[in-house]
């Protein structure tokens, strides 16, 4: 078995046949303009081969695809050439860990909303370990600590220099699970309070008071990109993780999040919220 592939390669080639098929070309037919056999651009499609920038560019005009912020995109998906933190992790938890690492990495802003769990960007260790310590059946502790260590580090994505813009919208129901015991949940409640502080990062609750709203009972993750088509969704789902990148599915999302960002608190008035759940706690 060759590596496995990481989800900015499976992107990549995902986004060139949606290019070749809205061109309405066959891969034989693109196989041939670029002088090259269908077997390559089989390949390329499914992230096998490694593409360049010229390769795209060339590609790109063959397809006749004049978006240049597209193609700009696709181009910065090669760029990567330094080993990045997370393949450390990867063969030693779910790929599905390494793949939202890898998303929010690249992207240039990410909005969550979450109604039984807090986000991982905002859970302190301690929390992790409780949330991962309820795994049935029950982890190694090596795997614990391992994922752990994991979710900690992604968490410089939001705090680093370039301190990527978060917005987290939080159901009351997942502030009030208390995870760990009441001293955990305690100063995991008070972290969200510092963490809400940070100039990139915004904390909304929607309260019980809200009433229901669009994908109640759901964690997704947005992470936007320089150019909404590249744009990904991630989900959980009792199988794993779940990344949605179709265009028309990502416009459905994006205007889910608006209308759910209409219900929430404002970013002052959660903070008053989350500090009178804290001192119930």
């Amino acid at each position: 078995m060759g590596k496995p592939l990481t989800i900015r390669q499976r992107r990549l080639g995902a986004e060139l046949r949606r290019l070749r098929e809205e061109a309405g070309m066959s891969a034989s037919t693109a196989a041939g303009l670029l002088g090259t056999d269908r077997s390559m651009i089989s390949n390329i499609e499914a992230g096998r081969f490694g593409v360049s920038e010229e390769r795209i560019r060339r590609l790109a005009s063959v397809y006749q695809c004049d978006d240049e912020s597209l193609v700009d995109g696709l181009v910065r998906m090669t760029e990567r050439r330094q080993k990045p933190w997370w393949e450390e992790y990867r063969g030693k938890i779910p790929p599905g860990f390494i793949d939202v690492s890898e998303i929010e990495h690249d992207a240039l802003r990410l909005r969550t909303v979450q109604t039984a769990h807090l986000p991982g960007l905002l859970q302190t260790e301690e929390h992790a370990r409780a949330l991962f310590d309820l795994v049935v059946p029950a982890l190694p502790r090596l795997e614990v600590e391992l994922r752990v260590a994991h979710r900690i580090t992604r968490q410089t994505v939001i705090t680093e220099e370039r301190a990527t813009p978060f917005v987290a919208l939080i159901h009351e129901a997942a502030l009030r699970m208390q995870f760990g015991g009441r001293d955990v949940a305690r100063r995991q409640l008070g972290h969200l309070l510092v963490m809400s502080e940070l100039e990139n990062v915004t904390i909304r609750v929607i309260p019980f008071a809200a009433g229901g709203f669009p994908m109640a009972g759901e964690s997704v993750l947005y992470a936007e990109a320089r150019t909404s088509r590249l744009d990904t969704v991630h989900m959980d789902s009792p199988t794993g993780a779940v990344f949605i990148d179709s265009p028309t599915q990502l416009a459905h999302f994006r205007t889910l999040f608006d209308v759910i960002e209409t219900v929430a608190l404002p970013a002052e008035k959660s903070r008053d919220f989350i500090l009178a759940i804290a001192k119930d706690a």
